[in-house]
């Protein structure tokens, strides 16, 4: 049993269609304080990312094979939809015309507000407080202001290059996609390992395949803030338990609708305040699901570098895998 496993009610099995059990503030706050890993670390504001050595990244190098590359970016999305309501921007500021001698020049220019749904971003670890914290017990309203943030920020983190995996729920479950709403609890975590011959380990990235984009290109958009799968509260200790450095999905890691009272985004305060770990949110992972596939193995090289900004929430960011 992962610590805090008996703060929960137990879930009703794999493959199950809510995003229950509920999850009373009382038991979130002992789940919260059971995963927390506050102290641990220096410097502070990388957070989980301590864990990944050198050693770690000769490893992760280590599984490539074929030198497949594969990308896990959505596309720059300038298209309002249910599920992007603040779309990213982007227009032409020269088209040639304007210079001489030669040679002539085209220039854009592009901007989001990419905490949302839209875009695919990195989280840092600033970009989430719980009781008014941040990751450490950095008091929020201290640290950060209308400049951006002096305590978490992604400059902290620079590349992060470490071992993917892949938890492929659709292929586990042999369904085409998680329903809107289905929590992936930490016994549909430990099956799809079984299912897809792959243990979660120390030191790596852990990405949540839960097929919201082919649902999305087959059935057309929807509010995933009203209903998303992703994890339930009860898969973090587990996630905890074995020392992951990052979450990813094509969702936000969050089941949606939030099964603990009063507080909308439960994973993210578990991860990003209480354990350090950043998020990658709104990734497109088909194309790796297809590849882990073929490849047989759901373990590969991750890459990812944020944008330098310094007192930066996060950074808009183009993943990759290479197997």
């Amino acid at each position: 049993m992962a610590a805090g496993d008996e703060l929960l009610p137990k879930p009703t099995g794999p493959g199950g269609t809510g995003n229950g059990p509920a999850v009373s503030r009382r038991e979130f706050d002992a789940l919260f304080a059971s995963v927390r890993t506050w102290g641990r670390w220096t410097p502070a504001d990388r957070g989980a990312w301590n864990r990944v050595t050198a050693d770690h990244v000769r490893r992760a190098m280590a599984e490539v094979r074929t030198g497949t590359v594969v990308p896990m970016a959505l596309p720059w999305n300038t298209r309002p939809a249910p599920d992007n309501k603040r779309p990213a921007l982007h227009h032409m500021t020269d088209l040639g015309d304007v210079e001489s001698p030669e040679p002539s020049t085209h220039k854009d220019f592009i901007a989001a507000d990419y905490h949302g749904k839209g875009v695919t971003h990195l989280d840092a670890l600033c970009h989430i407080a719980y009781r008014g914290q941040l990751y450490d017990g950095r008091a929020a309203r201290e640290v950060v202001d209308a400049a951006g943030a002096r305590f978490g920020a992604v400059s902290a983190l620079g590349p992060l290059v470490t071992t993917g995996v892949l938890l492929d729920l659709p292929a586990a479950l042999g369904t085409r996609w998680l329903e809107p709403g289905q929590a992936v609890h930490a016994d549909d975590v430990i099956a799809a390992e079984e299912a897809l011959d792959v243990t979660i380990g120390e030191g790596e990235a852990v990405l949540l395949r839960t097929g919201g984009v082919r649902r999305r290109v087959e059935l057309g958009a929807w509010d995933p803030d009203t209903a998303s799968a992703g994890f339930h509260v009860d898969a973090v200790p587990l996630l905890a338990e074995r020392g992951v450095v990052l979450l990813g999905s094509d969702g936000d890691s969050d089941v949606r609708p939030s099964p603990v009272d009063g507080v909308h985004s439960p994973v993210h305060a578990l991860a990003v305040a209480a354990m350090g770990v950043p998020l990658l949110d709104n990734l497109d992972l088909e194309a790796l699901s297809a590849a882990t596939a073929e490849a047989g193995r759901h373990r590969f090289l991750f890459v990812v570098a944020p944008l330098n900004v310094p007192g930066g929430t996060g950074s808009p960011v183009s993943p990759i895998a290479v197997l």
